[in-house]
């Protein structure tokens, strides 16, 4: 049974930072490229970012270019976002996923979801 468990929101200032985990619980985590998404209240779940199985290809969405940074660990089953210059727009929950897919825009295209974690950026 595949678990993903993202931790590390919470409440930070405009500008502020955060760093997001994913821990896997997954027999082949290495097989899988990883993504974050986020979902704001009344909108659509938006794609922020993904890695390849190694972690030497990441890919940003414009929005997130220059502030955020996808990193992952093979070894500890983990993948991570580390957000700076917070703005209150990037206030969602925010979830990772596993993809065999070469097309990491999709959602519909991700196998298994994490829960998520809130991420409030206050003004």
């Amino acid at each position: 049974q595949v678990q993903l468990a993202e931790s590390g929101g919470g409440l930070v200032q405009a500008g502020g930072s955060l760093r997001l985990s994913c821990a896997a619980s997954i027999g082949t985590f290495s097989g899988y490229a990883m993504g974050w998404f986020r979902q704001a209240p009344g909108k659509e779940r938006e794609f922020v970012a993904a890695i390849s199985r190694s972690g030497g290809r990441p890919y940003y969405a414009d929005f997130v270019k220059g502030r955020f940074t996808i990193s992952r660990d093979n070894v500890k089953n983990t993948v991570y976002l580390q957000m700076n210059s917070l703005k209150p727009e990037d206030t969602a929950v925010y979830y990772c996923a596993t993809t065999y897919s070469s097309d990491w825009l999709r959602s519909d295209d991700y196998d298994y979801w994490g829960q998520g974690t809130q991420v409030t950026v206050s003004s």
